[in-house]
């Protein structure tokens, strides 16, 4: 499966980065992770429009390219950073490469509660209309007190956070597959129904 790993954090050190870093290599075998680094995407504003910048048309076309999503997301204030919010922003208004995508939202957190309310927050605004994205509902997947399971090389040392994170990548590949299946016969049977009026 070809996955677009969006890490919602600009800071030079980002254990969501860290996190998606190793999801690319403990799944290098069967997918293809495409880790996107959100540092030189600058924040959002309505006064581009019709002239985002390529970085922008980057982002769509790597999405569209993919067949799931998996976005890393800190926490700050009890919210999303505002370098993700502004990225979801850039990629509702106008091009729009989260709808019907299949997403699965991970965090890492150097505190005790990870990043369990970013992660509903986020979930809210990713089905919001615009974005559209099928995410997705099962296990949620937060490492707390990251600072201490995460090695300066970027490896999870803990053996239980790796064997709950392959459960929850292998149960959202399951999930993508369903839905991507669901959204193709869905456009077919659109067509045939155009095809039809012609």
């Amino acid at each position: 499966m070809k996955i677009a790993a969006i890490a919602g954090s600009n800071a030079n050190h980002s254990y969501n980065r860290m996190l998606l870093e190793f999801i690319a290599k403990q799944y290098q075998d069967t997918d293809e992770v495409d880790v996107i680094d959100i540092r030189n995407i600058p924040m959002f504003n309505e006064n581009y429009k019709g002239k985002a910048p390529q970085v922008i048309a980057d982002l769509d076309q790597r999405i569209k390219a993919a067949d799931a999503v998996i976005i890393a997301s800190p926490e700050y204030n009890h919210s999303i950073t505002s370098a993700l919010k502004s990225v979801v922003e850039w990629l509702s208004y106008e091009v729009h490469p989260l709808e019907n995508k299949p997403v699965m939202i991970v965090g890492a957190s150097t505190h005790e509660q990870g990043s369990s309310r970013s992660q509903v927050q986020l979930r809210d605004i990713l089905i919001s209309p615009g974005v559209n994205a099928q995410v997705y509902q099962g296990g949620e997947f937060f490492m707390s007190n990251v600072a201490n399971i995460i090695d300066e090389d970027g490896n999870i040392t803990d053996e239980m956070s790796i064997k709950f994170l392959d459960k929850c990548i292998d149960d959202f590949k399951i999930y993508a597959r369903s839905i991507n299946r669901m959204v193709a016969e869905a456009t077919a049977e659109a067509k045939k129904k155009e095809a039809a009026k012609d």
